[in-house]
C-alpha cells in the first residue's frame, strides 16, 4: 500500500479479473489550452493556446486485451494497477520493453478523474520506472496528444521532454486533426 496525497493505493501488476475495470476505466479528461504544433524546417515548436469552451476529449475504445500479469503475457510487457481503498481502479499504465533499443514504452496510462492530481499516475510511472530499471532500460517513450495539454504538463514535470513529432499518426481516425508528441527521459 502506498499512501499518496491523503489516499492510499495499492499498486500491483493486474491480474485477470482487472480486465473489465481497465477497459471501463473513464480516461477522458477537458482542458482549457491545447499545444498549437508549427513544423518548421529544423524540427518543429510548440506553443500553449488557450481554447474556449474547453476541449472535451474523450477517447475512443482501443479494445484494451489485458494480457499482463503471470497468465501469458511476454516478460517484457507488464500492466500495473492503482487501486483504491474502496477496492475500485484508480488507474493503470500498460508498458513494454524493447531490448533492440533498450526502451521502455508506456503504451498506455489513465488515472480516473477522482483520482486526478493525487500522485497516482506519478507513483505508476515509477513502478514502469522500476520495470524498466529491471530491463535495463536506457530511456522510458511515451506518445501524447497535442491537445492533451494536463498529460504533457504532468509528463514534464516528471522529468519527460519532447522528442519527436507525427503530423500523421491520427489520419483517419477519431483524432483526426491532433498531432502525436513523443516525449522520452532517461530511465532513472
Amino acid at each position: 500500500m502506498t499512501a499518496t496525497k491523503e489516499t492510499t493505493y495499492e499498486f500491483r501488476t493486474a491480474r485477470p479479473e482487472d480486465a473489465e475495470a481497465i477497459v471501463a476505466l473513464d480516461g477522458s479528461f477537458t482542458t482549457s489550452t491545447v499545444f498549437e504544433v508549427a513544423v518548421t524546417d529544423g524540427g518543429f515548436a510548440l506553443r500553449e493556446v488557450p481554447v474556449d469552451p474547453p476541449l472535451v476529449k474523450v477517447f475512443p475504445d482501443d479494445g484494451f486485451d489485458d494480457d499482463s500479469g503471470d497468465d501469458g503475457r511476454p516478460d517484457d510487457d507488464r500492466t500495473f494497477v492503482a487501486v483504491g481503498a474502496d477496492g475500485a481502479l484508480a488507474g493503470f499504465a500498460a508498458v513494454s520493453y524493447s531490448a533492440w533499443n533498450r526502451r521502455l514504452t508506456i503504451e498506455d496510462i489513465e488515472v480516473a478523474p477522482d483520482h486526478r492530481g493525487r500522485g497516482v499516475g506519478r507513483a505508476l510511472i515509477g513502478h514502469a520506472a522500476d520495470f524498466a530499471r529491471e530491463r535495463g532500460a536506457g530511456h522510458i517513450w511515451l506518445e501524447v496528444t497535442n491537445v492533451n495539454a494536463p498529460a504533457i504538463h504532468a509528463y514534464r514535470r516528471m522529468g519527460f521532454a519532447f522528442c519527436g513529432l507525427d503530423t500523421s499518426l491520427y489520419q483517419g481516425t477519431a483524432s483526426e486533426g491532433e498531432q502525436a508528441l513523443y516525449m522520452s527521459m532517461p530511465c532513472p
